[in-house]
Formats: C-alpha cells, sequence, structure tokens
C-alpha cells in the first residue's frame, strides 16, 4: 500500500487527522509546518495545498484537505479499523454532524482569538471579538456535553470513531481559550480516556 503524506503543525486540527492514522495503522509519513516561520505560506507549500493551512494529506490520488473530508478518508480507507459506522447511515451522518459542528462552529469560535486578524483590521475590534471567545468556546462545549456525550464512553456509544479524536483536539484548545474542562464533566472524561490511547499517546510524541 502507498505510504500517505501528512502535512501538519502542532496544536492544529491535524492533531486529529494524525490520531486517525495511527489508530489505522496506516502507513505514513508525517511532515511538520513551521508557522512561527509562516512555512505554511511558502511557494513550495502553496503548490501542495493553495489554501496555506493545514492539515494537508498527500495520497496516491492527489492532494486532500480539510479536517472532516481526511477523517473520513482514512476510515473508508482503513475499513479494518472499524473508525467510522460505514455499514449505518444514521450513525455515520450523526457523526458527520458533529464534524461540521466542530469545524464551522467550534473552530470558528476559537480561531477569533489567535487570527483575530482573518475578520477585522482594527485593534479594538479585534479585541472585542477575543473577549467573546470565553463565552463562545463556553457554549459549545455545553452543547457538546449535553447533545453530543451520553454515559457510554465514545461518541457514538460503545464504538470509537474518528470523531473521538476530532473532539479530542478540540477540547485541548479550552485551557488556551481561558475556559476551565471541569465545568463539562463529560467531555473532561472523554478527554482522559482518550489520552490513555496509545495510539493517541504516539499521535501527540
Amino acid at each position: 500500500m502507498t505510504a500517505l503524506t501528512l502535512y501538519y503543525a502542532p496544536g492544529t486540527c491535524a492533531q486529529a487527522v494524525r490520531i486517525a492514522l495511527e489508530e489505522a495503522q496506516a502507513p505514513y509519513t508525517a511532515v511538520r509546518m513551521d508557522f512561527a516561520s509562516q512555512q505554511q505560506r511558502s511557494p513550495e507549500y502553496l503548490a501542495i495545498n493553495p489554501k496555506g493551512r493545514v492539515p494537508a494529506l498527500v495520497t496516491e490520488h492527489g492532494v486532500l484537505t480539510e479536517t472532516p473530508a481526511l477523517l473520513m478518508y482514512v476510515a473508508q480507507r482503513f475499513p479494518q479499523a472499524r473508525l467510522a459506522p460505514l455499514d449505518d447511515p444514521f450513525a455515520l451522518a450523526r457523526m458527520q454532524e458533529l464534524h461540521s459542528f466542530l469545524a464551522s462552529t467550534v473552530h470558528v469560535a476559537h480561531a477569533h482569538r489567535p487570527r483575530a486578524s482573518r475578520w477585522a483590521d482594527e485593534p479594538e475590534a479585534q479585541a472585542a471579538m477575543q473577549r467573546k471567545v470565553p463565552a463562545n468556546m463556553t457554549e459549545c462545549f455545553a452543547l457538546i456535553e449535553r447533545h453530543y456525550l451520553g454515559d457510554k464512553p465514545w461518541v457514538l456509544g460503545e464504538q470509537y470513531t474518528v470523531a473521538d479524536g476530532y473532539l479530542f483536539t478540540m477540547a485541548g484548545w479550552l485551557k488556551s481559550d481561558s475556559v476551565d474542562i471541569a465545568q463539562f464533566p463529560r467531555v473532561a472524561a472523554h478527554y482522559a480516556r482518550m489520552a490513555q490511547r496509545p495510539a493517541v499517546q504516539r499521535a501527540l510524541a
């Protein structure tokens, strides 16, 4: 099987894809991008991903970007790992529902702190957006606590899926956003369970 190449940066949502690849025991090479030196904006990387962001996954068929797409690709390419309920339309849609919420709402709420300049040029406007981040992230995770995590160990119940690595990655941003994860007992317990998984430890190493 052809090895894949994952372009990532520590602490970004690309971590979720790396966790999925480790869970699948997939053959892949990880290429770390140095955001401090704006490596993601270099002509060499823009030729791979014109968006200038991570993750990007190079496959034998071409390059894929966007975390939800990459997670589904890994789950479908390595079905023996059972990283998604591929034979259950409702459960699969439920997984994709959470992925969409994480990508379109939670990630954007978080990004207003480190990347406020995407949305406003004036320093006072950027500062106003940044002040809203703790409240917005608290609201997001209150919904996740209430609506997506039950008494079972994983997002979809007893079956671990790529959604768990995605949620774990974003829950890891709460501290930097000045939100105490302890106010969400189910999220905190899920985060602790994830941290014990060997594949997660390999991905973070």
